[in-house]
């Protein structure tokens, strides 16, 4: 990675961790768990949310796998802790997929008033970098936030079985160390891809 690439896709790293994990906590909020405002986490700071070792590791191009600090959430305050902590779970990819929609129009603008260069740039990197984190949170592997939806969705017969494996949390971040760069080579990057053209309009490479 050159400093030139480096610069567009460093903000758009940073923000879509930040609108992630704030929106995780936000949305507790709304449903009864102050938790992550008490702990100061309800804000847009980059600082408050970000891990240096995951923040490195997702912006090196040779690992491009990382993570945020998890926003603290309570479910023993919400009125219907399943569903909550399904709804709560959700609203990160969610967040994500939005400021995508978002960057994705801001760039047809740009091309629309003949901008491109740098600025045109910078929004596909927003609409590439929050499309990925969508997508890959939503992937239904302990402890990312797709499993809590499948818990929430599953019948009461498999939840048991289903929490058995969300307890036993470090194998699923075995499951993404070992198979997180297949999978996203064979399933994440073709969606990445299909959606990101329609929201910018042309193709992109990543």
């Amino acid at each position: 990675m050159d400093l030139g690439e480096l610069l567009i896709s460093l903000p758009a790293i940073l923000f879509g961790l930040t609108i992630h994990e704030f929106s995780h906590g936000y949305v507790a909020y709304l449903l009864g768990d102050p938790t992550a405002r008490y702990e100061g986490r309800l804000t847009l700071n980059p600082l408050k949310h970000l891990d240096p070792i995951g923040t490195i590791l997702l912006i090196l191009p040779w690992t491009r796998f990382g993570w945020a600090r998890p926003v603290p959430i309570n479910p023993n305050n919400f009125r219907r802790p399943l569903r909550d902590m399904a709804i709560t779970a959700v609203a990160g990819p969610l967040a994500n997929f939005l400021l995508a929609i978002i960057a994705g129009l801001t760039a047809r603008l740009l091309l629309l008033f003949g901008i491109t260069g740098f600025p045109w740039h910078l929004a596909s990197s927003f609409v590439i970098f929050n499309l990925i984190l969508g997508f890959f949170n939503l992937l239904p592997i302990p402890p990312l936030d797709g499993s809590r939806l499948v818990y929430y969705l599953l019948p009461r017969a498999a939840m048991a079985s289903f929490s058995k494996l969300e307890r036993q949390g470090f194998l699923g971040i075995l499951v993404l160390f070992l198979f997180g760069a297949p999978l996203f080579r064979f399933f994440l990057y073709p969606v990445v891809l299909i959606v990101a053209r329609f929201l910018l309009g042309q193709g992109v490479w990543i």
